[in-house]
């Protein structure tokens, strides 16, 4: 009987855990934020970028899941190893990489666990730790905020979520772009000019 996609994508994925595979450089930096949607990890990620103009790949998972394959968000989606395989193509040229994304768990927790121990360089996690009722408000200030509202917002809602045996660092409510980025760029080792304010 010929298996579905899904069942090929995770016999495929189980087949890598714990081979060795390496990727990147001694170099570069590979930089996880997850969170709820509308926490601001792709604004993050874009300030970060704005900090260092060149040699950054944004890999985000709503633009290769949604807008490129137009996948179902369930276990053994393309998006999986449609994202492992970006960054570590990306890591591989030399380029360091941001990977964001509501990224959960139960889907995406064993390829970020294995990308992760695959790194040759400087990696680092963040998670955006906000209540729904923040994200909701921060939502209702994004231009695509239209698109969709609460109740929607509500569905995709995702508690507390740990990626096992990982360290990620909390954001919370009270933690500013600009400070987030100042974080993230001192714990890399890029911080020469700290970010003052973020737009």
């Amino acid at each position: 009987m010929r298996r579905s996609r899904a069942e090929r994508f995770s016999a495929g994925l189980d087949a890598r855990v714990g081979r060795v595979d390496m990727t990147g450089h001694s170099e570069t930096r590979l930089i996880v934020i997850r969170g709820n949607s509308a926490s601001g990890k792709s604004t993050l990620a874009r300030a970060l970028r704005a900090a260092r103009p060149r040699g950054i790949a944004i890999i985000g998972q709503d633009q290769l899941r949604r807008e490129i394959l137009h996948a179902r968000e369930e276990p053994g989606n393309p998006a999986v190893g449609y994202i492992d395989l970006s960054a570590r193509y990306a890591l591989d040229i030399g380029l360091h990489v941001i990977v964001e994304g509501i990224l959960c768990t139960r889907v995406y927790g064993a390829m970020l666990t294995q990308l992760l121990a695959d790194h040759r360089g400087t990696t680092r996690c963040y998670r955006y730790e906000l209540s729904f009722e923040e994200t909701a408000r921060r939502h209702s200030r994004k231009p695509q905020a239209a698109e969709y509202g609460p109740d929607t917002m509500r569905e995709w809602w995702i508690g507390t979520d740990p990626l096992p045996s990982i360290t990620e660092c909390p954001f919370d409510q009270d933690v500013s772009l600009a400070a987030a980025t100042n974080q993230i760029l001192g714990d890399c080792g890029w911080l020469a000019d700290p970010v003052q304010h973020v737009s």
